[in-house]
């Protein structure tokens, strides 16, 4: 089932599917499903839910129940009515208007940047549990950081500028590594009971929750910013076999994984690592090192774990970085942007002016995240100002269906607006309870206004650059 729109609007969506076609038909159902487990289970997920202690698990299962299962529902039904190359961005012009479309691609856009700027935070942090405590302190310094940061996003403008015919090998390799490292991590806690290193493990133990503004704060971060996800990999609706049957099929594959993997992770970390000593940036190499510590020999193993989860990291940032890519073009598909951002290369079909324009602005924001405050700071700052960006995404999407495509003859079945209005309420949740730190930092109102500003400053700048795009196109007109 697809849309049935109005003529002026059919015209240009006939115009975005007939770009579409110049694109690599590259992705399959498990090609999607990978991508999806890597964009939504975030590595540090675990260690923020397991702030909660045993307790983690009612969260847990009141996140799925009123995000995570609405969401992907009402993900799949707009892919089924709009399969078009720009995903959010297109469900949202046409399910509303073209400011508003813009304006939540500008959102999603600054989202994945921002997600990704940490990715030298992390790597380095990682480093530091492979290598010792000398190696941490040297890790920690900013140079380093941005160093790192350098490496990582030039190696990720170099895949994408290749296209998805290697990315997604790079997603895939991605996200088998990370099946194996849950694995690993779930199975950690039992080897310590055998070995006699850990008295007891009990990994659905559960307590009643304490309900407090950390918890409801925790709350919502363990049902939007764990559990959102599943319509990024529409974005490349436009480079799928089949979008509406592969995106459907791989939502169905990948959601029963990404719910055990969370809960049980989760589970290990509360049962291995005190509550007041978990690593929020890294929170997976902080329990490998732990688990593995007391097992002799088999603490070699660490080092490699441990490289396996930078190899994670890289193709989670790979999922983020390819999808960010697409948004800049498609808005230039409808003059919001200039055609530069549009242009493709000759040998592999991607849009490489557009990739080279986002990995320079994921360099800027990473090192302007490390100016003036320490590291665990700094990733609060960038993570929540990233998760604020993205539920503004979320806002708009869950109110296609409840409020918009009054120019469209579809109508959303009675489940999907049920599922979209959960989904709008847990999303407002978060977005309420996001300009606090979940950790000590120098001053609280600061960091709640660093993000506000940040919030307001760029939408003003993306409302600035759609009436440009106007303009532009009004005077070519």
């Amino acid at each position: 089932m697809t849309v049935r729109l109005e003529s002026g609007t059919l015209g240009r969506e006939k115009a975005v599917q007939a770009r579409s076609a110049a694109l690599r038909k590259e992705l399959s159902i498990w090609d999607l499903a990978f991508a999806q487990i890597l964009f939504i289970v975030g590595l540090q997920w675990v260690g923020v839910a397991a702030k909660q202690g045993p307790s983690h698990v009612i969260f847990w299962l009141i996140a799925i129940v009123l995000f995570y299962i609405p969401s992907a529902i009402v993900a799949v039904w707009l892919n089924r009515v709009m399969p078009l190359e720009g995903g959010l961005y297109q469900w949202a012009k046409l399910g509303f208007n073209e400011a508003v479309g813009f304006i939540v691609a500008w959102n999603l856009w600054l989202f994945t940047i921002l997600n990704m700027s940490n990715v030298g935070l992390q790597f380095t942090q990682y480093l530091g549990y492979i290598f010792g405590a000398r190696v941490a302190e040297t890790m920690a310094l900013n140079w380093v950081i941005a160093a790192a940061s350098a490496l990582v996003i030039g190696g990720l403008v170099g895949i994408t500028v290749v296209g998805l015919q290697v990315g997604k090998w790079v997603h895939i390799i991605g996200g088998v590594l990370m099946l194996a490292m849950f694995a690993m991590i779930i199975a950690l806690p039992w080897i310590n009971v055998a070995n006699g290193t850990l008295a007891a493990f009990h990994p659905l133990r559960t307590a009643t929750p304490v309900i407090s503004l950390l918890s409801l704060n925790l709350l919502g971060k363990m049902g939007f910013g764990a559990f959102a996800g599943f319509e990024y990999v529409a974005i490349h609706a436009g480079e799928c076999r089949d979008p509406v049957k592969s995106i459907t099929r791989a939502t169905a594959v990948a959601a029963p994984l990404i719910v055990g993997m969370f809960i049980l992770g989760t589970s290990s970390v509360v049962g291995m690592v005190p509550n007041d000593e978990i690593d929020l940036i890294a929170p997976i190499p902080q329990l490998l090192s732990i688990g593995f510590g007391p097992l002799g020999a088999v603490a070699a193993i660490v080092p490699l774990t441990l490289s396996a989860m930078l190899a994670i990291r890289f193709a989670q940032a790979s999922v983020n970085f390819a999808g960010s890519t697409r948004l800049p073009m498609v808005a230039g598909w409808d003059s919001l942007l200039p055609a530069w951002f549009t242009r493709l290369s000759n040998r592999y079909r991607t849009p490489v002016n557009s990739i080279l324009v986002v990995g320079g602005a994921t360099f800027v924001l990473s090192t302007l995240g490390l100016i003036g405050v320490g590291k665990q700071e700094a990733f609060q700052l960038l993570w929540n100002s990233a998760g604020m960006f993205y539920a503004l995404t979320y806002l708009a999407m869950f109110a296609v269906p409840l409020f918009g495509l009054r120019h469209a003859h579809v109508t959303p079945p009675w489940h999907v607006k049920l599922c979209a209005l959960s989904g709008l309420l847990m999303t407002g949740l978060y977005v309420s309870l996001s300009m606090l730190p979940i950790i000590p930092v120098g001053s609280r109102t600061m960091f709640a206004l660093k993000i506000v500003g940040l919030i307001v400053v760029t939408n003003l700048v993306g409302l600035a650059l759609y009436a440009s795009g106007r303009n532009r196109t009004r005077l070519v007109e």
